[in-house]
């Protein structure tokens, strides 16, 4: 099997794989299970964890907070961006030329 072939072999199971992480038992008796995603281009991304409580089992989210700060930096440039334009198009003063 030659490099290219492996490449061929990675991309086929890393196209939709979701990875399981080995149970972690905690000192209470809970055991969690990470959850993540392996994309195409090889990256891993962190889907959430499974924590399994006394026969009870909670999914619990993982939330990307940097793209959640980087959609509102870019709302608030935007919005600074539209109200500078206006504000220079048409200034709020009156106009005392004539």
């Amino acid at each position: 099997m030659n490099a290219l072939d492996r490449l061929d072999r990675l991309r086929s199971v890393a196209a939709t794989a979701q990875v399981f992480s080995d149970p972690y038992t905690t000192s209470d008796g809970s055991t969690v299970i990470a959850v993540s995603t392996v994309k195409p281009h090889g990256s891993v991304k962190a889907v959430g964890i499974f924590v399994v409580t006394k026969g009870d089992c909670v999914w619990t989210p993982a939330i990307d907070q940097t793209r959640i700060a980087v959609i509102g930096v870019t709302i608030g440039l935007v919005a600074a961006t539209l109200s500078s334009l206006a504000v220079l198009r048409r200034p709020p003063w009156p106009d005392l030329s004539a």
